[in-house]
This record gives structure tokens, C-alpha cells and sequence, in this order.
């Protein structure tokens, strides 16, 4: 563990509470916290990981923008139930990205985990594509993904990062009951 991962794994916690919560501060932590993962994850050979902490970087700008729109009190306007259809795209999309991410770590990468660690980055900025656009589903879907990285960063001895996204699990379970709670069904 360093210095480094450690001050980025105590960003994410307070950016995931704060998402939970619905205040608009968690989009310029997890902003800082991400651009220090991409480091991290380099250092680790998680190449797909990597890029997708350097995609996240300008989906940590958009949920910012998309929850304030110029009201720095903003959460962003109300949570929305995805119905079947646009649920099962972003899930086909997240397959594609990763298979497609996939076959190219393994071919022209020396990544430590080419498919798993590309599988996870697919889905993952479904994940959050759907957490800037206040998606209910979101937090289910970060719920399976979660409990994956937790293996992931163990098999790698990333060990304070999977210890951090084990506390993103729960604190997924809790952001889905918080976001339910709200939550509108829309197409």
C-alpha cells in the first residue's frame, strides 16, 4: 500500500457517501480521486482499469455539470427507473466495450488480467453514465461490479483498494435503498 492509493482510496469513500447522499461535491472528489487511480492502476499493469479512470476524469466533469447546472445546491434533479429496453442497451453496450477492450489488452498489452480487468471497464462506465444521469439501476449494477474489483485488486495485492471497494459495495446497497426511494420510472 502507499502513500498514494491510500489518499485515493479515502477520496473515494467520502465521493461514493456523498453520492449516496446526493450532493454535487462528490463529482470533484472523485475527480481528483480518479486521476490518482490512473496511476495506481498503470503501476498495476490494469491497463483497461487505468483508461478507465482517465474516461471517468471527464464523466466526473459531466455529472458535475449535469447536478449543478448552474445551482451549486443542485442534486441533479430526480432519480429515474430505466424501463427494460434502455436497462438492457447500457447492458449490451457495456458487454461490447468490454469484450472489444478485451481482445485488445490481450493482444497488444502485457496486462496482468486483459478480459476480467476490460469486462469490468465496460460496465463500469455504464455504471456510471447512469450514477451522472441519476439512474436507479446504477447502483445495482455497481453492486455485482464492486464485489468483482474486490477479487480483482486481492489477486493483484491492491489490498487497501479492495478493502475500498468493498466499502463501495456497501455503500451501494445503501445508495440503491436511498435512491429507490425517490425513484420515478421512466423509458
Amino acid at each position: 500500500m502507499s502513500p498514494l492509493e491510500l489518499f485515493a482510496a479515502t477520496l473515494g469513500v467520502i465521493a461514493v457517501w456523498l453520492t449516496v447522499k446526493q450532493n454535487w461535491l462528490c463529482w470533484p472528489i472523485g475527480l481528483v480521486m480518479v486521476l490518482i487511480y490512473s496511476y495506481v492502476f498503470y503501476d498495476y499493469k490494469l491497463y483497461s482499469n487505468m483508461l478507465l479512470q482517465v474516461v471517468y476524469a471527464g464523466v466526473q466533469v459531466y455529472g458535475w455539470w449535469q447536478w449543478t447546472r448552474g445551482d451549486a445546491t443542485a442534486t441533479g434533479g430526480a432519480v429515474i427507473r430505466l424501463t427494460p429496453a434502455p436497462l438492457l442497451g447500457g447492458l449490451a453496450i457495456g458487454l461490447v466495450a468490454g469484450l472489444a477492450l478485451g481482445a485488445a489488452m490481450a493482444t497488444w498489452s502485457d496486462a496482468s488480467q486483459p478480459w476480467l480487468d476490460a469486462l469490468l471497464t465496460g460496465f463500469s462506465l455504464v455504471a456510471q453514465w447512469w450514477m451522472a444521469n441519476k439512474r436507479e439501476q446504477c447502483w445495482p449494477l455497481w453492486i455485482v461490479l464492486d464485489a468483482i474489483f474486490v477479487g480483482l485488486f486481492v489477486d493483484q495485492g491492491l489490498y487497501l483498494t479492495a478493502a475500498l471497494y468493498g466499502l463501495f459495495l456497501m455503500l451501494a446497497v445503501h445508495g440503491w435503498h436511498q435512491w429507490r426511494k425517490s425513484a420515478a420510472v421512466s423509458a
